[in-house]
């Protein structure tokens, strides 16, 4: 019995783990400005040869900006997903606080630790992004389960 038990544990909150720890390396500076333009650019100027200096720069910009309210919203999903199956009463009835809590404070220390990478700048304004994808994400969950709910007959 025990062993089903680490079993579930472990298909529930590895799924989060590994996501956080991914973006703890996306935020190394493997991942910086100009290393993602190395893959950006060129994409940029195969699907639009004509593209401007200018525009490549804003585009690259937006998309690593949609890179970051992505990455929380999964980060949202995969902890609603571990708290609201979770064996412990107060993650299960508290998923959403304590999913919103974990999106917010990940976004924060995501960024402290951006300010010690070289080639990385922490921005409050990132974790804005951050913080918004993850809640994003979780509203859309609680809005879904609760839809699901009302449209469940009565037992």
């Amino acid at each position: 019995m025990a062993h089903a038990s680490v079993r579930t544990r472990i298909w529930r909150y590895a799924p989060l783990l590994s996501w956080m720890l991914f973006i703890y390396l996306a935020s190394t500076s493997e991942f910086s400005a100009q290393n993602t333009s190395r893959m950006i650019r060129p994409l940029l100027l195969w699907l639009f040869p004509q593209i401007s200096e200018e525009r490549i720069a804003a585009l690259h910009f937006l998309i690593r900006k949609a890179a970051h309210f992505t990455e929380y919203a999964v980060l949202g999903f995969l902890a609603a997903r571990a708290f609201v199956g979770s064996s412990r009463r107060a993650l299960r009835e508290n998923w959403i606080i304590v999913s919103a809590f974990l999106v917010v404070a990940y976004a924060l220390l995501d960024e402290f630790h951006q300010s010690f990478v070289s080639a990385r700048t922490a921005s409050i304004f990132d974790s804005l992004i951050d913080i918004a994808g993850g809640l994003f994400a979780l509203i859309c969950l609680a809005y879904f389960k609760r839809s699901r709910l009302q449209t469940q007959p009565n037992r």
